[in-house]
């Protein structure tokens, strides 16, 4: 389950009435992926009274801006991260990673009406979480740490409910499943659903289930060409952040 420290950063954004959504590796911990992640990363909601709410949690939290680009709405909504760094007793060192939009996925809106609220009963609170389908949408970076975490999500998803399944599982399934003996055991497990998925997986029409070595062409198309737009999307950004730091040691110079 999430560390203490992480819950402290929930429960105060919670209690500051900050429309957020847990994301990054704490969800995937939440998903049962398994991975440990020092930081707590939030994507929020862009608006006025959203970044007052974060600003009271932040000062509580005495979390501070510790990187570029500074704490501005305009950087968040161009797609930058804005990081902190907690200081408070119960949260000291914890970094905070906030976002307002993710590369590939939904306006927040869409992702809040598809979230997942998980229960705590020990700690007593709720967790909104990024739906795992956006989550798995999000992993899709040009990081190699994260497509295994990717396979990880799916599988885990499918381990859970493979019995006791509805079409949309399936078409998830279907649609991000990252190793050609999973997918083959899917597209025989599930036809018509495989024959189905024209617009997001049309090669799955094209191949026969047992034929792992083009299923495995497919996925590494898939992957790079992911890597590739994620590349994409940051070249302008990183090339941003690089500007900004060097105005900033321009003016500690001054």
């Amino acid at each position: 389950m999430i560390p203490n420290p992480i819950l402290k950063v929930l429960s105060t954004l919670s209690c500051h009435e900050v429309r957020h959504l847990l994301i990054g590796g704490q969800a995937c911990v939440l998903y049962g992926a398994a991975e440990f992640s020092r930081d707590c990363d939030v994507v929020i909601l862009a608006d006025e009274d959203n970044f007052k709410n974060l600003n009271a949690a932040l000062a509580e939290l005495q979390a501070e801006c510790i990187a570029v680009p500074e704490f501005k709405a305009e950087y968040l909504r161009r797609g930058h991260a804005v990081h902190f760094r907690c200081k408070h007793s119960d949260v000291n060192g914890l970094r905070i990673d906030v976002m307002t939009q993710l590369r590939g996925c939904d306006p927040f809106d869409r992702l809040w009406e598809r979230r997942t609220t998980i229960q705590d009963p020990i700690a007593g609170a709720a967790y909104e979480v990024l739906a795992i389908e956006d989550l798995v949408c999000a992993k899709k970076t040009q990081r190699d740490k994260d497509w295994p975490m990717i396979r990880r999500l799916v599988e885990a998803h499918y381990d859970e409910n493979q019995d006791d399944h509805n079409d949309a599982m399936v078409q998830f399934w279907l649609r991000e499943s990252r190793t050609p003996e999973m997918l083959s055991q899917l597209m025989q497990r599930f036809p018509e659903s495989a024959m189905s998925l024209t617009s997001s997986r049309p090669w799955l029409s094209l191949v026969e289930p047992t034929d792992f070595g083009q299923i495995e062409k497919y996925l590494r198309q898939e992957e790079e060409m992911e890597r590739r737009a994620d590349e994409l999307y940051w070249k302008p950004l990183k090339e941003e952040l690089v500007q900004l730091r060097l105005n900033r040691e321009r003016r500690n110079k001054d």
